[in-house]
C-alpha cells in the first residue's frame, strides 16, 4: 500500500476570516483530520463530510491525548495511506509542536508539509490594537511560551528562563499560554530588573469574537486583569 501524507496546517487564532487559502485547500482534499481544541468552529465547520475527525485537543487542565499518542495516530493513519490533515490553532511551528510531529514522520519515511497559519502571537496584540514592533518604541519582539505540562499532562509550572535577560531586552515581550501565572511572571520580570511602569496587556481569546483585553503596567497587571 502506497503510505499517505501528512500536512501539518495552521487554522490560526480562531477567525474563520484568518485561515489561509491553501489551509483550506488542503483540508478539503483530507481523508483524515486530527484537530486541537484550539482550532476556531469555524474553521472545523469547513472539514469536508468525507473526513475522519480524531480531537486530540490539549488544555492546561486536559489532555485527550498526549503528544506521543498524537504522534502515534498521525504514523498509523499515514501508513494506511490517507491524506492526513494535522490541524492545529495558530501557527504549527509556534508553539504547537510541529517540529516534533514532522521529526517523527520523516523518520519513518512519511511526506510531510507545514502550512503556516496566523500565530496568535501577532494576531491577539493586534486584535486589541497593539503592534508588536514600532519604531519609535519597540523594534523586537521576544515570543515565549509560560507553561510547561510533562507529557503525561500532570504537572504544570512556569518556563524556566533567563529572566534577568528578558528584561533588559528593550522590545515587546509576548508571552503565550500566561494567564494561570500572570502574578509571577510580572513579579520574576520586576525582580529581575524591568520597570513596574513597563506597559502591559492581556488579551484573552484574541482575534474572535470573545476578545477581552486589559491594559495596565507590568506593576498592576495582574490586578488589573483579576
Amino acid at each position: 500500500m502506497t503510505s499517505g501524507k501528512v500536512w501539518l496546517v495552521g487554522a490560526g487564532p480562531g477567525d474563520i476570516g484568518l485561515f489561509t487559502l491553501k489551509g483550506e485547500a488542503v483540508l478539503q482534499q483530507a481523508d483524515v483530520v486530527v484537530y486541537d481544541s484550539l482550532v476556531g468552529e469555524g474553521v472545523l465547520a469547513r472539514i469536508p463530510e468525507h473526513a475522519r475527525l480524531i480531537n486530540v485537543g490539549k488544555r492546561a487542565s486536559h489532555h485527550t491525548m498526549v503528544q506521543e499518542d498524537i504522534n502515534k495516530v498521525l504514523l498509523e493513519e499515514a501508513q494506511k495511506g490517507n491524506k492526513v490533515v494535522r490541524l492545529k490553532g495558530g501557527d504549527p511551528y509556534v508553539f504547537g509542536r510541529g517540529g516534533e510531529e514532522m521529526l517523527v514522520l520523516k523518520d519513518e519515511g512519511i511526506p510531510c508539509e507545514e502550512i503556516p497559519g496566523i500565530t496568535s502571537a501577532i494576531a491577539a496584540p493586534a486584535a486589541a490594537g497593539i503592534p508588536v514592533t514600532h519604531r519609535q518604541c519597540s523594534r523586537m519582539v521576544t515570543i515565549l511560551t509560560a507553561s510547561a505540562i510533562n507529557s503525561e499532562g500532570k504537572k504544570e509550572a512556569l518556563t524556566q528562563v533567563d529572566y534577568k535577560a528578558l528584561a533588559q531586552l528593550q522590545g515587546t515581550l509576548v508571552v503565550l499560554m500566561g494567564m494561570h501565572h500572570l502574578e509571577e511572571l510580572a513579579l520574576k520580570l520586576m525582580e529581575a530588573g524591568k520597570s513596574p511602569e513597563t506597559p502591559a496587556a492581556v488579551i484573552m481569546e484574541g482575534a474572535t469574537i470573545r476578545q477581552r483585553s486589559v491594559r495596565a503596567t507590568l506593576g498592576t497587571i495582574a490586578k488589573t486583569a483579576a
